[in-house]
């Protein structure tokens, strides 16, 4: 296994290369989720159409990762690892077809236990998350209101939302530019938006 050098500026990826390193899989998959599972949860219910969904997700999520640890080679940070598999999962979930499976890590109580944990924790707090960011993007202006809707909820590329805003008659030139300062402006919205949120969920 790869000696790699740790992520800068995440002191928890070197204890969680050096659990690994020594063959300890259990505890680094234990430290590795409470170190980096509320994000995880968090991502996971904002991506997939449902709650359940998310904790299937995030429950095999933790399987792979306890599972795949034994080939991680140490050549990307054990938390881009751990999205890594979120985003197979989330996947997976998405095209699945029949009934839920177990998750093998409930073999190992300490493990199932921390899992459980995790997202008992983390999904109510990413809930509440949500709802706060909901609440506040209806204080915006409408303008803000609706290049939120369009870049975020739609997925719609910078040039598409300029030609919304502007309408068919916009040439070329104006599209560019007009692309351009709303790149600018979803940064000042997105930076509001935490501000206020950090505001309401202290």
């Amino acid at each position: 296994m790869s000696s790699a050098a740790p992520a800068p500026g995440d002191p928890r990826d070197a204890e969680l290369r050096e659990l690994i390193t020594r063959g300890d899989y259990e505890r680094a998959t234990e430290e590795a989720l409470r170190s980096y599972g509320p994000e995880l949860v968090g991502w996971l219910c904002s991506i997939l159409p449902s709650t359940a969904d998310a904790h299937d997700a995030f429950s095999r999520m933790s399987e792979e990762l306890w599972k795949s640890l034994r080939r991680f080679d140490g050549r990307c940070a054990v938390r881009t690892w751990c999205y890594m598999l979120a985003r197979h999962s989330a996947a997976r979930i998405r095209g699945r077809s029949g009934k839920r499976r177990e998750v093998l890590v409930s073999q190992i109580p300490s493990l199932q236990q921390a899992v459980t944990q995790i997202w008992n924790t983390s999904q109510r707090e990413a809930r509440r998350t949500r709802d706060v960011y909901a609440e506040i993007r209806t204080e915006l202006a409408e303008d803000d209101q609706t290049l939120l809707v369009l870049r975020v909820d739609r997925n719609l590329a910078w040039r598409d939302i300029a030609q919304v805003i502007l309408g068919e008659a916009a040439v070329p030139a104006e599209l560019t530019r007009k692309a351009s300062a709303l790149r600018k402006q979803f940064e000042r919205v997105k930076d509001r938006l935490r501000d206020l949120a950090a505001q309401r969920l202290d």
